[in-house]
């Protein structure tokens, strides 16, 4: 397992290279001047914008730029804000709670749904139940997002008016921020009107953003399930006159859950591209928001800190479902 576990992360060097250097050129095509956005319409004098630039090494060759950039990598400085002046990691660090728990909530609408509504779909395969959940799924996973959040948008808050449109907790409350996690925070308030106004801010986001996956996780699902019922230990199993519950959760489900983390895995990194759309919509002061407004300001600090932080969750992510793989199935670590 240890070997495994060391040729996976020999892996990850190659990739973190590339990603630094992929993000840092993408970014750099982007066409507008830092200096001049953080400026503003204010009028200037062209030798203190120069010094300006100087100050921030944009007046370099794009290379020299890079190395300096991988330089202060290597000494785990993300650099600062040309706007702000903060440091980026801290940044990063006070909006990922929430951009974590938008995600976390729809990772597990997703899973808390799709797994049952996929395993029912192979159970009952080729009845209207089943056909129903396929067409359904594939309208889902096919939705844009920011199709879907306008719609929800205004069939539950303007036309119902159930849920908040915007936000994360009403300016009704104000809770002391000790995690990050506003449920966490209002829960151990004692504020029960700050959790309930905290927990419908966060229903039409988490289902926006668990849409997509949750289509994916049934359909992956039910096609996993297929194809392990028909295997022979099933036959065997039910042979033997164990409960069907029983052959299909604990031997059937068991089995077919390898494809089922795959598809956990990828949904991580469609998440975190799905949350920049849906914090947008939103208005939900996490990661993608915050990653649109440093592209409308060009803050190249703040994107490139941004995205490689968010690449390196991605690849953690994918290297846990590597060793997942290695724990429900041994022989893949052979």
């Amino acid at each position: 397992m240890i070997r495994f576990l060391l040729r996976r992360v020999s892996l990850i060097i190659p990739t973190f290279i590339g990603v630094t250097l992929l993000s840092f050129m993408l970014i750099h095509l982007v066409p507008g001047d830092p200096i001049e956005v953080r400026v503003g319409e204010r009028g200037i004098e062209p030798a203190r914008l120069e010094q300006l630039r100087h100050e921030f090494g944009y007046d370099q060759p794009l290379w020299k730029q890079f190395i300096d950039y991988e330089g202060q990598l290597a000494h785990g400085d993300l650099g600062k804000s040309v706007v702000t002046r903060e440091s980026v990691w801290r940044e990063f660090i006070t909006l990922f709670p929430a951009t974590l728990e938008l995600a976390a909530c729809a990772i597990l609408f997703a899973m808390l749904v799709g797994l049952p509504l996929g395993v029912i779909a192979a159970v009952r395969r080729g009845s209207a139940f089943d056909y129903g959940l396929m067409g359904v799924s594939v309208t889902g996973a096919s939705m844009p997002i920011f199709w879907w959040g306008l719609m929800v948008i205004l069939v539950f808050s303007v036309f119902l008016g159930w849920t908040p449109v915007s936000g994360r907790i009403s300016d009704a409350f104000f809770i002391e921020p000790w995690s990050g996690f506003m449920t966490l925070d209002c829960w151990f308030s004692d504020d029960r009107g700050a959790c309930r106004s905290a927990w419908s801010h966060l229903v039409l986001p988490t289902i926006v953003l668990g849409t997509v996956p949750l289509a994916t996780i049934a359909r992956m699902t039910r096609s996993s399930m297929l194809e392990v019922l028909g295997e022979d230990y099933i036959r065997t199993a039910r042979a033997k006159g164990l409960k069907r519950n029983r052959v299909v959760v604990v031997h059937a489900l068991r089995n077919a859950l390898i494809p089922i983390v795959t598809v956990l895995g990828l949904s991580v990194s469609a998440l975190l591209g799905g949350a920049i759309l849906t914090e947008t919509i939103f208005s939900w002061p996490g990661i993608g928001h915050w990653l649109i407004e440093s592209i409308q300001r060009r803050d190249y600090p703040v994107l490139q800190g941004g995205t490689l932080l968010v690449a390196i969750l991605v690849i953690l992510v994918n290297l846990g479902v590597d060793l997942t793989y290695g724990f429900l199935n041994p022989r893949i670590r052979r």
